[in-house]
């Protein structure tokens, strides 16, 4: 009898933001936790700011692009990023509002998954959001969208986003 004792892995495009407090030392201490509980991290892009996007009236954002070699699904890796973003002290008061920490699953390897209310993999605008595609462009360029079939690196040269970015 045989036993296949092979694990099998996925690389998770995990999106980092923030606009309170400490916002690099928020991510920085992010990373580190989803090195612990969801994965090894691969990759890490630069930092980026932008504008707050969807609510204007608040604090610019940082935002960075996170690869996450895991042994667990996008759900599971779903509800740790969540627990994640309470330990570091995210409250959930509205969308698009201020927050400490914010920990999106962009894409899980080449899935595509729709949980209702729950979890869309490929994020379903992500390719419409250059404070998205900016750091992933930069982890992650020949990755191919699995609904668009296009690089990161095409979808981020074509946005139509005029979001300022800049790279810290």
């Amino acid at each position: 009898m045989t036993v296949n004792t092979a694990l099998e892995y996925t690389i998770a495009y995990l999106l980092l933001g923030g606009n309170l407090g400490n916002r690099e030392d928020n991510l920085s201490r992010a990373i580190s936790l989803i090195g612990l509980e969801i994965g090894e991290v691969v990759s890490v892009s630069s930092i980026y700011e932008t504008a707050a996007w969807g609510k204007e009236n608040q604090p610019a954002f940082l935002n960075q692009a996170v690869a996450v070699k895991t042994g667990f699904t996008a759900l599971e890796v779903l509800q740790k990023a969540l627990h994640i973003e309470q330990s570091l002290g995210r409250v959930r008061k509205e969308k698009w509002g201020e927050r400490l920490i914010d920990i999106d699953l962009i894409l899980f390897g080449d899935a595509v998954i729709d949980i209702q209310n729950l979890l869309h993999v490929p994020h379903p605008h992500m390719q419409e959001r250059k404070f998205v595609m900016a750091p992933l462009a930069e982890i992650a360029p020949e990755v191919v969208h699995p609904v668009l079939g296009q690089t990161v690196q095409n979808i981020y040269e074509n946005i139509t986003d005029v979001l300022e970015i800049r790279k810290l």
